[in-house]
């Protein structure tokens, strides 16, 4: 693990350590949580820009998913 230095605001850093207190953590693994979910949206983030990409290119055919309309299930049956 690495010790890093950040510049933030002073109210981001009192609400951090508002919360961390409430949480009964320390203000780095509150950081590293916050930042760990920020990495984890931001690769959901490109892979959904990737899949518009896709379809933008390759766009579905108005009949391409027909033949599963008789398998759906909705439940009012």
């Amino acid at each position: 693990m690495r010790t890093i230095q950040m510049t933030l605001d002073d109210d981001l850093v009192t609400a951090v350590d508002r919360v961390s207190k409430e949480l009964r953590t320390s203000r780095s693994a509150f950081a590293r949580k916050a930042l760990r979910d920020a990495l984890a949206r931001c690769a959901i983030e490109q892979l959904e820009q990737k899949h518009r990409r896709g379809y933008e290119r390759y766009p579905v055919a108005a009949d391409e998913f027909s033949v599963w309309e008789t398998e759906q299930a909705w439940g009012d049956e």
